[in-house]
């Protein structure tokens, strides 16, 4: 994955900073964020950043729960997901496309979940991640 576009910054992105890190992706991130909110209601969002060297990540919400990190990189971005073992099971028996669930099954477990990312570089990224989130939401 690439790193981070806000490593070493102290406080979160504004608009203006994060279009500017995305570039043209930053489109693709509008429209994820916007199915995310159409498909399940995912309007709470909350910047974080666990340290300076981490940097900052998105995180649509359902009530208290994360739902998925959203991660801008330098002209792209990428989602990341804590799947526990049943969303795991679902997401290797739904429709998602064969990339992702690829990318599942190689995916490192640790004890909060399996932890799941991809890079959203196409339309079609988009419906995988908002898929994936649909099946988190439910299990």
């Amino acid at each position: 994955m690439l790193p981070n576009a806000f490593i070493g910054k102290t406080k979160q992105p504004t608009d203006a900073e994060l279009a500017a890190a995305l570039g043209a992706a930053k489109a693709l991130w509008d429209k994820l964020l916007a199915a995310l909110a159409d498909e399940y209601n995912l309007t709470v969002r909350e910047w974080n950043s666990y340290s300076p060297k981490a940097g900052w990540s998105l995180r649509p919400k359902s009530k208290d729960r994360n739902i998925l990190y959203v991660v801008p990189c330098q002209g792209s971005f990428y989602v990341s997901f804590a799947l526990g073992d049943k969303a795991v099971a679902a997401a290797r028996q739904s429709d998602l496309p064969q990339s992702a669930v690829k990318i599942i099954n190689t995916a490192k477990r640790y004890t909060e979940g399996t932890a799941v990312r991809f890079e959203i570089k196409a339309v079609k990224d988009i419906a995988a991640a908002v898929h994936l989130a649909g099946i988190k939401l439910a299990n």
